[in-house]
């Protein structure tokens, strides 16, 4: 069975620093899509950033460029966001999700039905 955990969460004012981690466990993350969606309160699920396992090839939206980083550890079956910068508009539950093999084209990475699995969210609040 597949399990996502995600942690790292918390209240930070705007301008700081947060990372969040998610652990994988129940299968290998070789030739998978590991990514990270947001749901803001009041809002849908929207999507952060991505990474094709085997390229390491990353994505990110366009809200969060130049601010967030993804980085992934093979050894340790998880991967990694890095919130700089942040603003009150980062507010939001964040999700890690997997997509498994085959992955969905490149064109479907920032649609949540792409993954197949997904974390329990962790909170993060930005205060202003």
């Amino acid at each position: 069975q597949v399990q996502l955990v995600e942690s790292g969460g918390g209240l930070v004012q705007t301008g700081g620093s947060l990372r969040l981690s998610c652990e994988v466990s129940g299968r290998a993350l070789r030739q998978t899509r590991m990514a990270w969606f947001r749901q803001p309160p009041g809002k849908e699920r929207e999507f952060v950033a991505a990474v094709t396992w085997s390229s390491s090839t990353t994505h990110y939206a366009d809200s969060v460029k130049g601010r967030f980083s993804l980085s992934k550890d093979n050894t340790k079956n998880a991967v990694y966001l890095e919130m700089k910068s942040l603003k009150p508009e980062d507010t939001a539950v964040y999700y890690c999700a997997v997509d498994t093999p085959p992955i969905k084209v490149l064109s479907a990475l920032r649609f949540s039905s792409s993954y197949d699995y997904w974390g329990q969210g962790t909170q993060v609040t930005v205060s202003s």
